[in-house]
């Protein structure tokens, strides 16, 4: 029990120096319609640029010379279909409406006596962030709008606080109670914004009063408005405007359509390419997703194994566990040890999670084709 204590905070410590590796961004210095930026992203990087987070957006306008630049493209643009999103971009899994209704194009949610109710984002009321350091719920005392509560909860804390599951309702309607406050502005919020290369992201930066799709009712594609402080604007997609892309070499990757154990596919990667895929990044995740379609089984190995001896989970290629994709309840599904040894791989449907499995199943398997 000691070790595995004293792993588990060694391996916590090594996570919090290591840096996440970001899609690699370019700006791409012509004039082109967002449409016409697509085709070109895809033609010759991945697509046009999609943002997950703030660090995202720092490592984005990294690759532009602000003085030169007005307006910039993005890969998000406006869809026919609206949907619920949590701002800091949890799946929305738990739902608690008051009596039931949940619909309601573009606005915003609130809870009062523990349900959830739609409003208007501009409304103004107090609202509950979450801290991720403490892993706690903060309500502010002011009155603000939904976009501003956001704002404030990204500067001072983490976010707006998501609601995953009924615990986490009833904790945050006693922290209500226990302050006399009746109304919270929560983090889930309506759009009907899609990435171009349809990822979940639901991350967005938008400037004052934005989306306000002014001119016309039309503007349903974005720019990054570098005189704004980089934040993002909804534009005709008629206009002309240099453009982000980013890149992801999926080419270094291989499916193996076979259906070999995991110590045989790893073996078998060793042999004939690299390793065993190791999906330690969020990009190299997005990779997978490019390459697993074609699988002829409902998982697909990847180079991720537990050990017993520590109670953890390692890569092959060396690296710490610190970006994860688990699905629920996978990672610590690993209690029957005295039996047979655990193994990672990625479903190959679905929102492509991560599931653990006994080594000795016969899966297809990715293969890395590049030194990591």
């Amino acid at each position: 029990m000691a070790q595995t204590l004293y792993f588990s905070v060694l391996l916590i410590a090594l996570c919090s120096l290591s840096e996440c590796i970001q899609r690699r961004y370019h700006h791409i210095n012509m004039t082109k319609k967002w449409t016409e930026a697509q085709r070109y992203c895809r033609e010759k990087y991945t697509d046009l640029a999609t943002v997950n987070n703030i660090n995202d957006m720092n490592q984005l306008m990294k690759s532009v010379d602000y003085s030169l630049i007005y307006g910039v493209w993005i890969g998000l643009h406006r869809s026919s279909v609206y949907k619920w999103k949590w701002s800091l971009g949890d799946p929305v899994k738990y739902t608690n409406w008051y009596n039931g209704d949940s619909n309601a194009p573009n606005d915003c949610v609130y809870m009062r006596d523990g349900s959830w109710r739609h409003q208007i984002c501009n409304v103004r009321m107090r609202f509950i962030c979450y801290n991720e350091s403490s892993k706690g719920f903060i309500i502010d005392g002011s009155s603000v709008s939904w976009r501003d509560a956001q704002r404030f909860c990204r500067q001072h804390h983490t976010d707006l606080t998501s609601v995953r599951n009924q615990t986490e309702n009833q904790q945050i309607q006693k922290i209500m109670n226990d302050k006399n406050i009746s109304e919270v502005w929560i983090g889930l919020f309506s759009d009907s914004w899609e990435w171009s290369d349809e990822s979940d992201s639901t991350f967005r930066y938008w400037g004052l009063y934005q989306p306000d799709n002014y001119v016309g009712g039309f503007q349903d594609c974005t720019g990054v408005r570098m005189i704004e402080q980089s934040q993002w604007h909804d534009l005709s997609c008629s206009l002309s405007q240099t453009f982000f892309v980013f890149v992801v070499c999926s080419d270094n990757l291989i499916l193996i359509q076979m259906n070999l154990s995991w110590s045989e596919a790893l073996r078998y990667c060793r042999e004939n390419h690299v390793d065993l895929v190791s999906v330690d990044s969020e990009e190299i995740q997005f990779m997978v997703t490019k390459v697993i379609h074609q699988s002829s089984t409902d998982a697909v190995w990847m180079g991720l194994r537990h050990s017993c001896a520590v109670g953890l989970w390692f890569w092959v290629n060396g690296e710490m566990v610190c970006y994860q994709n688990w699905a629920p309840g996978n990672e610590t599904a690993v209690d029957d040890c005295d039996h047979e040894v655990k193994s990672g791989a990625v479903q190959s449907g679905g929102d492509h999670r991560w599931i653990s499995l006994p080594e000795s199943q016969q899966l297809n398997f990715i293969c890395s084709r590049y030194e990591e």
